[in-house]
């Protein structure tokens, strides 16, 4: 067998049938776009390449950025399951820019309406499949598998339809189009779609009428005006819809459907023969370039709905724009896009990281908004390098290779180890990610050494510094440890910011000249001055 000039390989299927194995065979069916600069090959609207993250366990980073949040929420406004697809990061840059550009073709105008139409089209699809393999009998089977094929036909081909003059800009779309219009009109998709067209045709005119009168039942073609369920009601005024209809009680043909079933096939042979033949020879039917396109985009279109609801709440989102190293790093309106999930109110703030410029050293107040702002520009680089939009008004970001995150965690009573032991284990682990070759990472640590004495902590914070800016990373450390501000022009000092009354504001800002009011204000505000203390205890 061959489809767009690929040879299948041929498998036995469980029943020990021959037919073509499809999915081992996947690289086979791509398609080469060519246009006046560029060539791509085809094969994913996700990825121009396999992403070597796609083999890693998920990402510690998650769960410190309370991304797991975020994304649950996503899996649940588009209520199929998409949440594997944020785990792992393109392959690189360039993959990065794919994505960015497919996801910009998507909000364009209604393509996503499209999409999203073509998607519900494919869910029924999926649909017919769980009831295909639910069935015993295999009458049942292939009336299932003609409707799972009509749906993949009629989804397939409306797509089409929709977007083939539409001005789409981006590679991943151009390279699908062009790759879905050869299949449609290939030998194989337009005889099978024939076939299962008129296979349809004859179904839906497929209709009995039972008259059951004097212990008999007689069977005849034709059609009745109604339901089963509109005829008991009519039968039984106001008790109708109390009775169970026998023809709903069960996916699996109750002994009823099964005499008529037997009944009706000597009179029409040839359309259920034509119904098990079709399930015979079309049984691997699917491409698997199309069909892996179809699960792909929902990447794009839960995110793109998510996104619309926030919005619709008052929260902004933007698209990037990525940067080299030679320009500074920023972001305007920036905040927690998981605490904005959560109903939590949400303070926005802005953040700029010149070229020269390393590391932020976040201190101040405690509940005073650091935490939150560490992962507010976590999850900026994360939605960033996933190629979609981010949690802010504008922004500008590097084009960083991973991110590395080390929160603070609770003593293990399992291991038995301490605080710190595990701190300092977990800290081995993104020392040693950060060695990769071509590593740019950035970093994410917060409140590390809490345990430790504050010249100990002090000491172990400077030469965790001073690993990460020898390996020319960028990110945050929040820390309760002023004297790691120090005097290198690549460390920027921030401060959470109180107002004058010693309230937290949440606002972060590069000052370093309210250090010693942080504190202050904190003691006068408690009554724990000097002469406070004085009085009291006068």
């Amino acid at each position: 067998m061959r489809r767009n000039g690929a040879d299948f390989p041929k498998a036995v299927d469980s029943t020990g049938k021959e037919c073509y194995n499809m999915v081992d065979y996947s690289n086979t069916i791509r398609f080469l776009w060519h246009d006046r600069e560029a060539k791509v090959e085809f094969s994913s609207i996700l990825d121009m390449e396999e992403s070597p993250y796609k083999k890693k366990r998920r990402p510690a980073f998650y769960q410190d950025l309370n991304l797991d949040q975020v994304i649950e929420r996503i899996r649940l406004d588009w209520g199929e399951e998409v949440s594997s697809f944020y785990y792992w990061f393109p392959a690189n840059s360039d993959c990065e820019d794919y994505r960015r550009e497919v996801f910009s073709d998507v909000k364009t105008g209604y393509f996503y309406d499209i999409l999203c139409r073509f998607s519900g089209k494919m869910k029924q699809r999926r649909e017919a499949c769980a009831w295909k393999g639910e069935v015993k009998e295999n009458l049942q089977k292939a009336v299932w598998h003609l409707r799972e094929v009509g749906c993949y036909c009629e989804a397939f081909g409306e797509l089409w339809e929709a977007m083939k003059e539409l001005p789409l800009k981006s590679r991943g779309m151009q390279a699908f189009r062009e790759y879905l219009s050869r299949y449609l009109t290939g030998a194989f998709y337009v005889e099978m779609q024939s076939r299962a067209a008129e296979l349809l045709i004859d179904m839906k005119d497929f209709r009995l009428v039972l008259t059951y009168e004097n212990d008999r039942i007689a069977i005849a073609q034709g059609e009745v005006e109604g339901s089963y369920d509109d005829f008991l009601e009519n039968l039984f005024p106001g008790h109708g819809r109390l009775l169970v209809s026998p023809f709903t009680a069960d996916v699996n043909l109750v002994e009823l459907e099964e005499g008529l079933m037997k009944a009706f096939r000597k009179r029409n042979p040839d359309f259920f023969r034509g119904v098990e033949e079709f399930y015979g020879e079309y049984g691997n039917y699917a491409d698997e370039c199309l069909i892996r396109f179809a699960s792909e985009i929902g990447f794009y279109l839960s995110f793109y709905r998510f996104q619309g609801k926030m919005r619709e709440r008052g929260y902004a989102f933007c698209e990037p724009v990525m940067r080299g190293r030679t320009v500074p790093v920023q972001a305007r309106g920036l905040y927690d896009l998981a605490l904005a999930c959560a109903g939590r109110e949400v303070i926005t703030n802005d953040a700029i990281l010149y070229p020269e410029e390393r590391f932020f050293i976040l201190t101040g107040p405690n509940q005073g908004g650091k935490t939150t702002f560490a992962r507010s520009l976590g999850q900026l680089v994360y939605f960033a390098k996933m190629g979609l939009d981010v949690p802010a008004t504008s922004a500008e970001v590097y084009r960083f290779t991973d991110i590395l995150t080390h929160f603070s965690v609770e003593e293990s009573v399992e291991t038995g180890r301490g605080k710190l032991q595990e701190e300092l284990e977990r800290l081995a682990d993104i020392m040693a990610a950060s060695q990769e070759d071509g590593a740019f990472t950035f970093v994410v640590i917060n409140e590390l050494f809490t345990t430790a004495a504050n010249y100990d902590a002090g000491i172990m914070g400077k030469r965790v510094l001073e690993y990460f800016l020898a390996k020319g990373s960028r990110g945050i450390y929040v820390t309760h440890l002023s004297e790691l501000e120090g005097e290198d022009p690549r460390l920027v000092s921030l401060r959470a910011m109180l107002d004058e009354n010693g309230r937290r504001t949440f606002r972060i800002d590069r000052s370093r000249e309210d250090a010693p009011a942080d504190a202050g204000s904190l003691v006068g505000k408690h009554g724990l001055t000097y002469e406070q203390l004085k009085e009291r205890l006068a």
